[in-house]
């Protein structure tokens, strides 16, 4: 009887180690570091004490930076849930699709993938800007209506440097995230609940709400999980296409490491922003027990 390599405890230890210790020194040690920088002090411009206090995280959480936080956490959360509004949708017509169209609608939402965040998020930049494409197409109907009815010239609109713009590019880069997961969850749906439900008389929308949203909530879930924290922690988007009243938590944190030269305060934001993140991915593991309790 040939015995299983996964019950294989030498051939395990010599497979895995090579990776356990790159993830060891290249990201478990520095995080570390970081870590104990966060219950530390600047006592010059370059050295750093570590004392045990909680002074910076006392400071991460007072008005200013919670107010920060919260609205960084407003912008995930609006991102995620307007990802799923549209991503739904889009991950049904993909799995009903023919075979041939699947695949030219997966390649298509997995395209921006190939192409760098920064070069498209400066192409957004172009898009949005009061020059931009939008407001071109906007002023070339509005001034073609104006002539006939005698209005007033066209004023571009102020999409970019803003709450709006922000949101705009999140969605943009997280939408993907989003609709992979659910195609995930819906292609293994059985099909032959949906026609039982509509053989025994529920309409669309009833066979919709009640067998595919519900068979397909590990997708959903696992979606604004992939798309919220990474929405929460986005840097580069806001950092281009906000303004200044348009900052998110992780544009301070650099900051922080930068331009201030404040690393345990840095750190501590950092750390307050982990916490987060495994606190969403707490409550999606407890829900998932539930679930599988359930069933």
């Amino acid at each position: 009887m040939t015995e299983d390599w996964k019950q294989s405890r030498p051939l395990f230890a010599v497979l895995s180690a090579s990776p356990m210790l790159w993830l060891l020194v290249f990201f478990l040690a520095p995080l570390a570091i970081v870590w104990g920088y966060s219950f530390g002090e600047n006592t010059s411009l370059t050295e750093i004490a570590v004392n045990g206090r909680l002074t910076n995280y006392a400071r991460a959480l007072k008005p200013l930076y919670l107010a920060i936080l919260g609205k960084s956490v407003w912008f995930a959360g609006l991102t995620t849930l307007i990802c799923l509004i549209v991503g739904f949708p889009v991950a049904v017509a993909i799995t009903f699709a023919t075979p041939r169209t699947k695949a030219w609608l997966l390649l298509l939402i997995m395209l921006p993938f190939w192409t760098n965040l920064l070069i498209r998020t400066y192409a957004l930049m172009a898009v949005l800007r009061s020059e931009g494409y939008i407001n071109a197409a906007l002023a070339f109907g509005w001034n073609g209506i104006g002539q006939l009815v005698g209005a007033r010239a066209f004023v571009p609109l102020d999409l970019l440097h803003n709450n709006f713009a922000v949101v705009f590019g999140l969605v943009y880069v997280q939408f993907p995230f989003m609709v992979l997961p659910l195609y995930a969850a819906l292609d293994r749906l059985d099909r032959s609940l949906i026609e039982a439900s509509l053989d025994l008389g529920a309409g669309h929308l009833a066979t919709f709400a009640r067998i595919v949203v519900p068979l397909s909530l590990p997708g959903i879930v696992s979606g604004v999980i992939v798309t919220f924290i990474p929405s929460l922690g986005a840097y580069l988007t806001p950092d281009l296409l906000g303004g200044t009243n348009s900052q998110m938590i992780a544009n301070i944190i650099e900051r922080q490491f930068k331009s201030a030269n404040d690393w345990p305060f840095g750190a501590a934001l950092s750390f307050l922003l982990m916490y987060l993140t495994f606190a969403a991915i707490l409550i999606q593991s407890l829900l998932s027990r539930r679930r599988g309790a359930a069933a």
